[in-house]
């Protein structure tokens, strides 16, 4: 009877660990329904199609204009004004040439400064001087233009910063000039 009784406990033993076995398995096992689109046709599976992608907002570049401030004035299309020995009026190619100076500033808003430069001849204090009224015309006519008088300062270097070296008349002609810079 011991026998008997020791075959029947295992054989519960072994069915309760195949019924077990067999619940957790058919747990694992289970399929997600596919969800079908009648237009393709009935019982078959569609593709998961991705949605359609998100167009980035372009980046909006705001173009302020040059730098102003922080440029030369021969940067942004201010040009030198030259005169003849020992001259400092304004003929008609100067003024012209001004006028188109005159629009950039007022648009750019900053000072600038005029400086009056001369070629080597005469004493150092006439060319002072000199290039003292070039630099004053140049203001003057630029004001009269309508650029405001608090955006133009002027010094006089006279002979002393040529931008041309040389003893010829070249190299005179180009020193001889008022020149826009950054203060």
């Amino acid at each position: 009877m011991n026998r008997g009784w020791m075959t029947r406990s295992m054989l519960l033993a072994v069915g309760l660990v195949l019924i077990v076995a067999l619940v957790s398995l058919s747990g694992c096992g289970k399929k997600a329904e596919v969800e079908t689109d009648p237009a393709v046709g009935a019982g078959e599976p569609t593709e998961e199609v991705p949605p359609p992608p998100v167009a980035e907002e372009p980046e909006v570049v705001v173009d302020e204009g040059p730098d102003y401030p922080n440029l030369d004035p021969a940067d942004y299309g201010v040009q030198d004004v030259y005169f003849g020995f020992d001259q400092y009026d304004l003929d008609d190619e100067s003024m012209g040439l001004l006028s188109r100076n005159a629009r950039v500033m007022k648009e750019a808003g900053v000072v600038i400064l005029i400086s009056g430069h001369c070629d080597e001849r005469g004493t150092i204090e006439y060319n002072l001087a000199l290039g003292e009224k070039r630099a004053r015309a140049v203001r003057d006519y630029l004001v009269s233009l309508g650029v405001s008088a608090g955006q133009l300062k002027i010094t006089s270097y006279g002979e002393s910063k040529p931008f041309a070296k040389g003893n010829n008349e070249d190299a005179w002609a180009i020193n001889r000039r008022a020149h826009f810079e950054r203060p």
